[in-house]
């Protein structure tokens, strides 16, 4: 087998492991869950999750950055843009795909509130929303506060919505481009001052 095999083999382990942590996160909070559950759900031994991660912290952060990462993408991006109206709707069309393939992440982070104050995986992620404000609100000093809030409504429009509407009736597409034409609308009417 060749070093390739054994990267991706790795690599295939670690993703499982992020996958069996969040979705224990999920069901028995964060809290809750030990290292050896993990292991117990995976079938294999704690020195096994051991050579991966040290921690649940070290499992967290790790799934928090690889899925993050198209985020930072994203900031990086928009501040090389101008603040035109189609630059921020790109924005919130390309970060409404970002959340929806990172859902199970930000349902975590909904559903253990506490626990993100504590990490500083919390603490990143409030960075990257203030990012992405900044982006989407204007420049000016001047820009009434109305059009702040429809700004950061908007975003929270964009992770509410996909929380709240996750158990709706309906086609997930369907719901995220509602939820997405909502938040575009709010941008809209702070950019064009109504």
């Amino acid at each position: 087998m060749g070093s390739t095999d054994k990267r991706q083999r790795r690599g295939d382990t670690r993703q499982r492991i992020q996958d069996v942590a969040l979705e224990l996160f999920a069901e028995q909070g964060y809290e809750k869950t030990s290292l050896r559950e993990i292991a117990e759900r995976l079938e294999v031994t704690k020195a096994a999750l051991y050579y991966h991660f040290k921690t649940k912290e070290d499992i967290l952060t790790s799934i928090f950055d690889d899925l993050t990462r198209p985020i930072d993408e994203l900031i990086a991006w928009g501040k090389e843009q101008p603040r035109t109206l189609a630059v921020k709707r790109e924005i919130l069309t390309r970060y409404s795909v970002i959340l929806t393939k990172a859902a199970p992440l930000f349902r975590f982070m909904q559903e253990n509130q506490a626990t993100m104050r504590d990490l500083k995986t919390g603490e990143s992620f409030k960075d990257r929303m203030l990012q992405l404000l900044d982006i989407l609100s204007d420049d000016d000093p001047a820009t009434p506060m109305t059009a702040q809030v429809r700004c950061f409504s908007a975003l929270f429009t964009m992770h509410g919505g996909m929380f709240v509407l996750k158990d709706a009736d309906g086609d997930p597409e369907v719901k995220r481009k509602a939820i997405l034409e909502v938040a575009i609308d709010l941008v809209t009417q702070a950019h064009n001052g109504v």
